[in-house]
């Protein structure tokens, strides 16, 4: 799964306080809630629909490899591998990253990283057909892994440039709607051609992060405040100490670590799609019955983010946090007993429905709690926690089904979820008490005291 005393929205035309008005591309900002509203931004739509594409491209992209690993070793721990190789450049280079997108051109940054995940799609393909060595692989997953880091932290920091701050919430509600709904259609699409031509899932995720590309040149957006070249050091562990002063941002992003690395089961879903679901329905093959499990958790956030997005900002922030996060390691303990496709099928897309609650609520907090000249680096930070609880939460996952097997890794995950979530009520109690995201905090509910 920030000070609000500092200086935020300056790319905005006019302050953050004003009445509503007109943003600089001609956009009348109302008082009123419009949950489309967002979209009247040319620039929204573009850097999201952007977005989308690449999610879908990814998505069929990451379906294809778990799925050609286990195919041609059958264990387990080579499917945690996969998660511990992207980990490694996601540990290494995501900060650093987060000072490239505070000192440089956010979307020059971003075109650099889409380049390269590029290249690295196409050099898959070509492995995957000619059936090149499986290590060979993984190190060009490592280098995939590491584009991608160089470009998430831009594009994150690059979303408040583009949207005022009384529509923040709506954009990430509507972010968070449109990313899920590519993650339910890659999956798909993605199993539907692995079912016929792995390779060509490599290429269709290099076509749609060069379709970004072009979108992100064809692009408005407007100019910010950046951070002086120089010192990457102590700038990077600015942001680290920004995370850490601030208990709700960090209690926040720590939660959705820990939660996630404990009660993920995305990376063992091959195992469960070939070995351990019987009778699928449809006459399905296995490669398409996983591409219906890795599509249910997105099925599940669209879901939630559709009520989100027609619903008012959330008034018990703080405890609807916790108790999404409770629910998801209900929904992953079930998922891991459960043989029947379609309780397999609702337990997952459960798990999604409740962490997008989480996802809301955490990307909201951090963005608007920080200072547009930090948010590259506290960006970096938080998807360093995001990043590491999925894919060392994956490592985890096959390492455990392994030693034991797939289902005691999945069931004590979700265990280990429900255990974080006491402990966190404990640590941060500050965290449950907050209300509103966007409104006003006074220093004991900053603090998380």
């Amino acid at each position: 799964m920030h000070s609000l005393n500092e200086p935020r929205g300056e790319a905005y035309v006019g302050s953050v306080s004003e009445k509503p008005g007109k943003l600089a591309d001609g956009v009348v900002r109302s008082s009123g809630h419009d949950p489309y509203g967002i979209f009247r931004i040319e620039a929204f739509r573009s850097l999201i629909l952007g977005g989308v594409f690449v999610h879908i491209g990814t998505a069929a992209q990451s379906l294809a490899i778990c799925w050609e690993v286990y195919q041609r070793t059958d264990q387990a721990i080579m499917l945690g591998l996969i998660g511990l190789t992207q980990a490694i450049p996601m540990l290494l280079f995501t900060l650093p990253a987060g000072y490239l997108a505070d000192v440089f051109n956010r979307r020059s940054v971003m075109v650099a990283g889409l380049t390269g995940t590029t290249l690295t799609s196409l050099a898959l393909a070509l492995f995957s057909y000619t059936r090149g060595s499986i290590e060979w692989m993984y190190v060009l997953l490592f280098l995939d892994a590491s584009f991608h880091r160089v470009a998430i932290p831009a594009r994150t920091a690059l979303l408040p440039l583009v949207v005022p701050e009384d529509q923040f919430e709506g954009a990430v509600k509507w972010r968070s709607t449109l990313f899920q709904l590519a993650a339910v259609v890659g999956p798909m699409i993605g199993g539907f051609i692995i079912t016929r031509s792995i390779p060509s899932a490599y290429l269709f995720s290099a076509a749609t992060t060069t379709v970004y590309i072009i979108l992100l040149f064809r692009m408005t957006i407007p100019d910010a405040p950046r951070t002086h070249r120089g010192q990457m050091v102590k700038q990077v562990v600015e942001g680290i100490r920004f995370v850490w002063k601030r208990r709700l941002i960090l209690g926040s992003v720590s939660l959705d670590l820990f939660a996630v690395f404990l009660g993920g089961a995305v990376y063992l879903l091959p195992v469960f799609a070939r070995d351990i679901i019987s009778s699928p329905p449809f006459g399905l093959s296995p490669a398409e019955v996983l591409g219906w499990l890795r599509a249910a958790p997105a099925a599940g956030s669209i879901a939630m983010a559709l009520i989100l997005a027609h619903r008012r900002p959330l008034s018990r922030s703080g405890r609807s946090l916790f108790s999404a996060v409770a629910a998801f390691g209900i929904a992953t303990i079930v998922f891991g007993f459960s043989r029947n496709f379609w309780l397999s099928w609702a337990m997952l897309f459960l798990t999604g429905f409740f962490d997008n609650i989480s996802v809301v609520i955490r990307h909201t907090l951090v963005q608007l709690r920080t200072p547009n000249h930090m948010r590259g680096r506290v960006s970096a930070v938080n998807f360093i926690f995001i990043g590491s609880s999925n894919e060392l939460g994956g490592f985890e996952s096959g390492l455990v089904a392994q030693l034991w097997n797939p289902v005691v890794s999945v069931v004590s995950g979700g265990i280990g979820t429900l255990l974080v979530v006491a402990a966190w009520l404990k640590l941060f109690p500050g965290l449950r008490k907050v209300r509103e995201l966007s409104g006003p905090m006074d220093e004991d509910q900053q603090i998380g005291s």
